[in-house]
């Protein structure tokens, strides 16, 4: 049940900025929600992600094109079965792997189409690279956001099990 409430805030939190000026751009629970609704939940409710996720999509209040957004709706998909694939057993390299490949898999998807669906930078190496470089500051927050939900998603229950354990909390005498 926590794994869909988690798919539900990642989703509200995509907003979330654009509603809240003076938020840091794209600092949302995404990414790590994905990878922790992937961890938790049977593969066949990527589904599920996919749908909530779109559904996001289009009332992000950006003009919409579904022949834009198809490469955006894999990656959620593609980010839950990393998560599924990765993270059914939490290790902090594999967290930290779930993060750098999200984070990263975004910011290549996502520039590389700005680049070829817009007529924002020339067709060339160059306006490719001018597009990848105008996105790193976007990135940077990606990848910090994606760290931090995930640190929290993933450690917290670690945590909070541990203190348990260290406590005796549910012991029974």
């Amino acid at each position: 049940m926590i794994a869909i409430l988690v798919l539900f805030l990642a989703a509200l939190s995509r907003l979330l900025p654009h509603a809240v000026h003076g938020l840091p751009f794209n600092f949302t629970a995404v990414g790590a929600g994905l990878l922790f609704f992937g961890s938790r939940r049977p593969r066949w409710q990527v589904v599920l992600v996919v749908a909530v996720m779109a559904l996001m999509d289009v009332v992000y209040r950006y003009p919409f094109h579904v022949r834009g957004y198809l490469v955006t709706w894999a990656w959620y998909g593609a980010v839950c079965l990393l998560g599924s694939a990765l993270l059914r057993r939490v290790t902090t390299l594999r967290v930290l792997a779930g993060v750098l490949a999200s984070a990263t898999s975004f910011f290549l998807l996502s520039n590389f189409m700005v680049w070829a669906m817009s007529a924002m930078y020339p067709r060339s190496a160059a306006g490719l690279a001018m597009c990848y470089a105008a996105g790193l500051p976007f990135y940077a927050n990606d990848l910090v956001s994606t760290g931090l939900w995930a640190g929290a998603l993933f450690g917290l229950p670690v945590l909070a099990a541990r203190l348990a354990e260290d406590t005796g909390v549910g012991d029974r005498a």
